[in-house]
């Protein structure tokens, strides 16, 4: 695979945008995908985000194997990052942020308190790529719909205050900012397997033959199980033997097309849409032990 390069003009202005609003937020919130816990990390928010407390939500926590998730837990912990697994959804963890960001704030809110200054709400930025659940959180929050939401990246455009409801946190809402390039290529793959990456960057049908690869090894019987494949070899490193897989559900779910050929264009499409709509289960891209 070539190297991903995508990096629009309105991510740049983004960038910008957060930085000159940085000596007005006490908290950085960093939303990633439960999914792919360091791959929906944008490397460049650490450096944008200098020095400032920050808390990371693992958002989608339905859609992730728990293990898993318990898992990167630890592995932030370990590095001094206060984690917390929500589901922005269902609401599941949403009521703990206020808590955990207070906390963060404990020692600033004490100094402000002893110098007689007024207490006030605290004010937080939350950053994330696209597609990670940025408005449906702020929305949860907010008891109310403040922010467009959308299955496609790119729905949020510019950035907006929002007080959360309790008045205890104002909310900076930006939009969603990739990199400029992949390294790791595998990085690419899985944000377009949860659908991270907009279909033009990457074709289905490689998206989706990576996804039966790694499902097929990391999660065996899980496509038996769902597509009615006899067995399914957790070694497809070949291409001929996840073609032959996917030409397996093409035909088990009507991808089919004249002359009985199997469209593997539709079947990748239908793959993509289940995995992603946690209809194969809670499934996890990644692993610590992959960091």
């Amino acid at each position: 695979m070539s190297t991903i390069q995508w990096f629009p003009g309105h991510m740049t202005r983004a960038r910008r945008q957060i930085e000159e609003k940085l000596k007005l937020i006490d908290v950085a919130i960093e939303l990633i995908d439960a999914r792919v816990p360091l791959s929906s990390r944008n490397p460049m928010v650490d450096t944008i985000l200098q020095h400032k407390p920050r808390l990371i939500l693992l958002n989608k926590l339905d859609l992730a194997d728990p293990a898993a998730t318990a898992d990167w837990v630890a592995f932030f912990q370990e590095k001094g990052l206060d984690a917390l697994p929500i589901d922005a959804v269902s609401g599941t963890g949403t009521r703990e942020i206020v808590a955990r960001c207070r906390k963060l704030m404990a020692e600033k809110m004490e100094a402000r308190q002893r110098k007689g200054m007024n207490p006030r709400a605290i004010r937080a930025l939350i950053v994330g790529i696209p597609n990670v659940g940025k408005s449906t959180l702020i929305n949860k929050l907010a008891g109310r719909k403040v922010a467009a939401t959308g299955d496609k990246p790119g729905v949020t455009k510019g950035q907006q205050w929002i007080k959360m409801a309790g008045g205890e946190l104002e909310l900076l809402d930006t939009p969603g900012i990739l990199w400029p390039k992949f390294e790791d290529q595998q990085v690419g793959y899985r944000l377009a397997a949860i659908g991270s990456i907009k279909e033009e960057i990457l074709a289905a049908d490689d998206v989706a033959f990576y996804a039966v690869r790694y499902l097929a090894e990391a999660y065996p019987g899980v496509l038996a199980e769902r597509y009615g494949i006899e067995t399914v070899p957790a070694d497809l490193s070949e291409g001929e033997a996840v073609i032959e897989v996917m030409e397996t559900i093409g035909r088990k779910r009507g991808c089919v097309a004249s002359g009985g050929r199997v469209d593997l264009g539709k079947a990748s499409t239908l793959i993509l849409r289940e995995l992603r709509a946690g209809k194969l289960g809670r499934i996890s891209l990644e692993r610590p032990d992959m960091a």
